[in-house]
């Protein structure tokens, strides 16, 4: 059966053609998904994903792509624009375990992707998707990785970037990207939250391509994520996948992908998905936490320095908490300055993150120490950018310059430079 679009929502499950541009149902609004696909072979596809690593043909040495059989293109592939995204390794952390709580925590690190994000996972199937349909121009409204990613993507695809950004408030390592790779940038003197609203009408009225995480085939291509990592780990499943949570197209995607690989026979358990916000940007934990879930308590004014994940209405909430809910798992939320110093210590173990990224480790110490995360639990946290998405915050971390809107952050862990006069014998002094 061909792939087809389909409404999320349980109580109208409406079907659309797969070429189809849309990003909610038009009879309910809903959020829209892909259909899964059908008759997957585990014992054929799991060596021939292995044997691809060694192919040099452009689509095998994609780590999405080298999974193509999971995603809605049915096998039509000739639109798919490429850069070798995937293909992040998975990274052991004694020290961060230590920190952690654990005795022991793997990092499957986003950030080796092409643009240094986990955005290129996704970007790479919402790019292919939109030069299927004949899209000339693509729009996304970013706080920086989005951007960077979609900017890449449509250069390589010779489609027009045009980005929507939060005047001041976006890390200036992620914008350049966005202007060298050739986006038309517009700094909106509004939130992540208001500019989406206005880029969706904008989109409608201009013929535009929509590349934010509403887009399902963004969604498609981050399943991936977690088709590679069971693949790196011979399909043995974690206790716990743990995952910043900002606009929640990630754990979305996640809890997508190991649903589907479990009813097609490639593991036998779900892991626990552990999504973790930032303290002032946590609607969804606030609304975990809420008995009747009777309405989403929105974040009007949302606040962190780890931009990534500074979103207050995440578009993605129905998915991800049908995701953290059929997985048994949970979601925390954690201080900036609990954020800053689990960044520092990822980064004292010789991996780095941007400062979304460490959200997980954050999230992973408060949980063992609360009891809800053993100590002996097998884990794998996302980190989901480059440590040098954002270098501002890393010197200002490191030379006591860094604070919040809940106040200045005190380095736990800073490593400041020091100043030395053009002096041997004092230098080695200081030295030994």
């Amino acid at each position: 059966m061909p792939s087809h679009l389909v409404c999320f929502n349980s109580s109208c499950r409406a079907q659309y053609p797969i070429t189809d541009v849309l990003y909610n149902c038009p009879k309910c609004g809903g959020l829209l998904e892909a259909s899964a696909p059908e008759a997957l072979d585990p014992a054929r596809l799991k060596p021939l994903w292995r044997e691809r690593r060694m192919s040099n043909a452009p689509l095998d040495q994609s780590g999405v792509w080298r999974y193509r059989e999971l995603l809605p293109f049915d096998g039509q592939f000739e639109h798919v624009v490429t850069i070798r995204e995937g293909n992040t390794p998975l990274l052991a952390s004694p020290r961060a375990a230590a920190y952690g709580g654990l005795r022991a925590v793997t990092f499957k690190h986003q950030g080796f992707n092409p643009t240094g994000s986990f955005k290129d996972n996704g970007m790479t199937c919402g790019a292919s998707q939109g030069r299927r349909l004949g899209m000339k121009r693509v729009a996304c409204v970013s706080t920086g990785n989005t951007s960077a990613s979609m900017a890449a993507y449509a250069a390589q695809a010779g489609m027009q970037a045009i980005i929507f950004l939060p005047h001041g408030n976006i890390s200036y390592g992620k914008l350049a990207q966005a202007l060298e790779y050739g986006a038309k940038t517009l700094q909106v003197e509004a939130n992540f939250d208001q500019i989406l609203k206005l880029v969706r009408v904008l989109a409608e009225q201009l013929g535009i391509y929509l590349l934010n995480s509403v887009n399902p085939f963004r969604i498609e291509g981050q399943k991936t994520i977690m088709a590679e990592m069971l693949d790196q780990r011979d399909w043995h499943v974690p206790d716990w996948v743990v995952v910043p949570g900002g606009n929640l197209g990630n754990v979305s995607a996640f809890g997508k992908a190991l649903r589907e690989l479990q009813a097609a026979g490639f593991i036998d358990r779900l892991p626990r998905l552990a999504v973790i916000q930032a303290e002032g940007s946590a609607p969804f934990e606030a609304f975990m936490h809420t008995p009747t879930h009777d309405s989403f308590p929105t974040v009007d004014h949302p606040e962190t320095l780890a931009t990534a994940i500074k979103i207050g209405d995440p578009v993605s909430w129905p998915k991800a908490w049908n995701e953290v809910a059929t997985s048994g798992g949970l979601v925390e939320k954690v201080t900036e300055q609990e954020i800053a110093d689990a960044k520092a210590v990822v980064g004292a173990s010789g991996i780095g993150c941007e400062p979304a990224s460490a959200a997980t480790l954050a999230g992973i110490r408060k949980l063992t120490a609360s009891g809800r995360m053993p100590p002996d639990a097998d884990v794998v946290a996302i980190l989901t950018g480059n440590v040098l998405k954002d270098p501002d915050y890393i010197y200002r971390y490191h030379t006591g310059g860094l604070t919040a809107h809940s106040g200045p952050i005190k380095g736990a862990f800073e490593n400041a430079p020091i100043v030395v006069p053009n002096d041997p014998q004092k230098i080695a002094a200081l030295l030994a």
